[in-house]
């Protein structure tokens, strides 16, 4: 039986308030970057940008080009974040999932432990342990530290996948020639590879999106990401909001672009690694 007219458009129209709602705030911030100084505490608020003006983006990308220092510091946060779970996430959850390994029960629970404590308590023993060994105020200290939270979810996302795989490739692939190594690399991993898109994605947005270990573990603006970039509009006597929108919306264009050029994967890769534990 089809569904009643009524009811798909009323869940049509209940779907499109809950986007509208979602998408409301990155509206606002948009239209707060277009707007002249003298128009951002007009009472009551307009709803379109007033004057609209591209000045905050000129002065904060083209005159001073400061902030093109943060952004070149996230995307080497980010990109190092990514390659480095890849890294160490794939051969971790292909051993978790395939191989005879003693106590995978405590690992995958150990794991899942690390994956739930917030940032901000690991924080301060991050710091005191990255000064002894002088990885503060470094990019490899700032990768290290958002794997905390990269890693056991690359790690978790991809299990699954290597699971829903049939157990006798790597016997098949070995029958015709392929020691260990290269069944993994040519036969394993072209098959999960919606599984390594979809953590590649999500592991660079940790990294550049970071800001509790950038905050206590940089000093010096050398090295400090975008996301500790913005603060420089907010003094101790006001915001200067159309600035700080700009340069947010610049921080959103990633996250954004990926989401819309990668949904298909991004989707898949999270529904196909649910499909077995």
């Amino acid at each position: 039986m089809t569904k009643a007219p009524w009811r798909t458009a009323l869940l049509t129209l209940i779907g499109i308030a809950i986007m509208i709602v979602f998408l409301f705030p990155v509206y606002w911030m948009i239209k707060t970057s277009l707007t002249p100084v003298t128009e951002l505490y007009h009472n009551p608020p307009h709803l379109l940008p007033a004057g609209a003006t591209l000045d905050s983006y000129i002065n904060n990308f083209v005159r001073n080009q400061d902030m093109l220092k943060y952004i070149g510091n996230s995307v080497v946060i980010a990109v190092g974040t990514m390659v480095l779970s890849l890294l160490l996430s794939i051969p971790a959850a292909y051993a978790l999932a395939r191989l005879p390994i003693k106590g995978k029960g405590l690992m995958m629970i150990s794991i899942l432990s690390i994956q739930m404590l917030p940032g901000i308590m690991m924080a301060m023993p991050l710091y005191i342990m990255f000064s002894k060994v002088h990885l503060s105020d470094r990019y490899a200290g700032l990768i290290l530290a958002d794997l905390i939270h990269a890693l056991p979810f690359a790690v978790i996302t991809l299990r699954p996948f290597f699971l829903a795989l049939p157990k006798g490739l790597e016997e098949a692939a070995m029958i015709d020639g392929c020691n260990k190594f290269k069944a993994f690399t040519q036969i394993i991993l072209p098959l999960v590879k919606p599984g390594i898109m979809t953590v590649a994605a999500f592991c660079f947005l940790f990294g550049w999106g970071d800001f509790i270990f950038a905050l206590t573990l940089t000093s010096s603006d050398a090295i400090r990401p975008l996301t500790l970039g913005l603060y420089r509009f907010i003094g101790q006597y006001g915001t200067e909001w159309n600035n700080l929108m700009a340069v947010a919306t610049l921080a959103a264009l990633p996250i954004i672009l990926i989401f819309i050029l990668m949904q298909k994967h991004l989707v898949g890769g999270i529904t196909a690694g649910a499909m077995k534990d």
